[in-house]
């Protein structure tokens, strides 16, 4: 699991669906959710959880995207297996790691050094825990 914390800074909810809105360096990331515990609010911070194999990668991305959550970041580093491919991304001081097939690594020649774009669904993001200042 890829963990990351950024602070709560919009909380939206129709009957008892729940979009929550984040800062994370300036960047804005939603999460979509049936429940919240009491303790999410505004202004907290939260540490924030997603599978890697919930993680896209794009490379060269042109055009708008029905994704909400969009984070350019570096490829660290890059493991090719006979199937998958692990790639480890850094933003600032967060690390996310997303597990993609080995043929669309090489179909779009990721390398170590690379801008890409991590694309996470607000759906497949979730808060882990609720930090305490």
């Amino acid at each position: 699991m890829s963990q990351f914390v950024a602070t709560i800074t919009k909380i939206n909810n129709v009957d008892n669906l729940n979009i929550v809105e984040f800062d994370f360096f300036g960047l804005t990331l939603k999460m979509m959710s049936l429940d919240l515990n009491d303790d999410v609010q505004i202004g907290k911070k939260a540490r924030l959880v997603v599978k890697p194999s919930n993680i896209s990668i794009g490379k060269n991305l042109s055009g708008e995207l029905s994704l909400s959550n969009k984070i350019v970041a570096t490829i660290e580093s890059l493991e090719n297996g006979q199937l998958l491919s692990s790639v480890v991304l850094r933003k600032n001081d967060t690390t996310f790691e997303s597990i993609i097939t080995v043929d669309s690594s090489k179909r779009m020649n990721l390398q170590i050094g690379d801008e890409v774009t991590i694309l996470i669904k607000a759906s497949n993001l979730s808060i882990w825990e609720i930090l305490n200042d």
